[in-house]
């Protein structure tokens, strides 16, 4: 696809386009143990029917693009678990398939729905749907909390991260994705081993770039997001740019540095404000925002120039309806309450 796509679906849309919620943290809801340096992709393993169910969850609560359970599938973490190349890159491809199988699934719903006039609180409507490959970053893969600093030390170049990537990034964009979504891109470096990646391997699915941020400035590591902002937007095959698992608070100042940069939608999807604890990993109790405090949120984030807007972590499908909710009908769902 040309980097038309995100434009074309934006139109299609006819506004800003939602994007699904957290997805590990729903599992949990669900019953699967994350308790795994696999995280979420532990449940392609053992619990694929619960990743198609959550999936499914954020399309009936008006998701437009749901986000593939692969940020921590990687080939190196299978292989780690003694898996093989081959069922690594298996498992890889499940994880697309199971995403795809929720689509049609929910166009089943939909198709359904249409002959049937009982009341529903599912959000059955024919639309485009995309599926985005998720891609998480080396420290991501470590499981060592270094994926919330991007300090992976002296010895980490940029050649070996291009090499820890590469096999991943071809597998995904051969796999049926619509898009390739690098997430919590935490430093400079990651983010210009994506784009090299990209033109070297000529992968011709589009992508985008989605950092990290704990101070509204930077990205984890330090680095400036105007310059991580700048690799995304010198390079032809990102079709958007943005921030994902970052405290609310800090997008709007984000989506501002970024539009200095780039002329490229722009892609946003924090998580719930909590913060996690990479070292115990477990997140603080009670330190994030109720649904309808982060979707008060996304009026001024959609006027600040936010073209695509969703959640990361601990967000939930309540706070995508939220999100779909006040996208449509520019009101907030939560004043009646």
């Amino acid at each position: 696809m040309s980097s038309s796509l995100i434009t074309d679906f934006l139109h299609q849309a006819g506004r800003t386009a939602v994007i699904g919620g957290g997805l590990a943290t729903e599992l949990e809801r669900h019953g699967a143990d994350l308790n795994d340096p696999l995280w979420s992709a532990k449940c392609l393993l053992s619990s694929p029917h619960l990743i198609r169910q959550v999936h499914l969850d954020y399309l009936e609560n008006g998701a437009d693009i749901i986000i593939t359970a692969s940020y921590q599938a990687t080939i190196q973490g299978f292989k780690a678990k003694g898996f093989s190349d081959e069922e690594g890159e298996a498992l890889l491809r499940r994880s697309v398939e199971i995403a795809r199988e929720a689509r049609d699934l929910y166009y089943q719903r939909c198709a359904e729905s249409s002959s049937d006039n009982g009341d529903d609180s599912r959000i059955l409507k024919q639309r485009p749907i995309l599926i985005a490959g998720s891609v998480g970053s080396y420290g991501a893969y470590l499981a060592d909390g270094s994926e919330y600093s991007g300090n992976y030390g002296d010895a980490i170049k940029l050649e070996t991260l291009k090499d820890f990537h590469r096999r991943r990034v071809q597998i995904l964009a051969d796999s049926g994705v619509d898009l390739l979504a690098f997430e919590a891109v935490p430093n400079k470096l990651e983010a210009q081993a994506y784009a090299d990646l990209l033109e070297e391997e000529n992968i011709i699915t589009p992508a985008w770039f989605a950092f990290n941020s704990k101070d509204g400035t930077n990205v984890v590591s330090g680095d400036s997001i105007e310059e991580c902002g700048s690799i995304a937007e010198s390079c032809d095959k990102v079709v958007a740019v943005g921030i994902n698992c970052t405290p609310p608070r800090f997008i709007h100042d984000l989506i501002l540095l970024l539009k200095k940069v780039t002329a490229k939608p722009i892609v946003i999807y924090p998580n719930s404000g909590e913060t996690y604890d990479g070292i115990r990993k477990e997140w603080g109790q009670n330190s994030g925002v109720t649904d309808e405090d982060f979707v008060s949120y996304v009026d001024k984030w959609c006027e600040s120039g936010a073209s695509l807007v969703g959640g990361c972590c601990r967000t939930t499908p309540d706070t995508i309806r939220g999100i779909y909710k006040i996208l449509s009908s520019g009101q907030s769902p939560f004043s009646a309450k």
